[in-house]
């Protein structure tokens, strides 16, 4: 009887504190805007630009900006703070340009020459205005997303496989700068 006391007991606390909850919500963005258009983002990354002296050019990866801009709606959608729609009916618009994709060593085999992990950092300028006048909001540039990888052995991934890790990143760093920002 006591035994079965304590289970009821039990059972009702845990069902009190359920019902309770924490109050936490992924949602942090309470902001005046409700739609944002997300522009295709432009490429600005000049590949023939020399980037230093043991690299001749710069990395670049082909449509990589329309990846980007896939990877940001994307995640406005999966956050749900802010509704991606048409530029017409937008409350806000967000433009941005690629500036860089980077892929540097980050770690080498025992003989020092051959790489054994790889940094991509993409990074990007974006700004955003009003919908109905186009009145500037805000500005950053230099905003990145980055991953690291191996080429060989257990924890080895593709070039593309980690250039996807660091566009969700990028893309999650922009859909939280949005949001945080009010």
């Amino acid at each position: 009887m006591k035994t079965l006391r304590n289970v009821l007991a039990f059972i009702i606390v845990s069902l009190l504190l359920g019902f309770q909850g924490c109050g936490y919500t992924t949602r942090a963005y309470t902001g005046i805007y409700k739609t944002i258009y997300v522009a295709p983002f432009k490429n600005s990354i000049n590949i023939a630009d020399e980037k230093a002296s043991y690299s001749k050019y710069m990395s670049y990866y082909p449509l990589l900006e329309a990846t980007i801009t896939r990877a940001v709606v994307d995640r406005f959608i999966f956050d749900g703070s802010i509704k991606p729609v048409a530029e017409k009916d937008a409350d806000v618009v967000l433009k941005g340009e690629l500036t860089s994709y980077n892929r540097d060593t980050v770690r080498y085999e025992q003989d020092n020459e051959t790489t054994q992990e790889y940094r991509i950092t993409v990074t990007i300028n974006m700004s955003l205005y009003k919908g109905d006048t186009g009145e500037l909001i805000w500005t950053k540039d230099g905003f990145s997303g980055d991953t690291s990888y191996y080429i060989s052995g257990s924890r080895a991934k593709s070039e593309k496989d980690a250039l996807d890790d660091a566009i969700k990143d990028l893309a999650r760093r922009v859909v939280e700068e949005f949001t945080e920002a009010w």
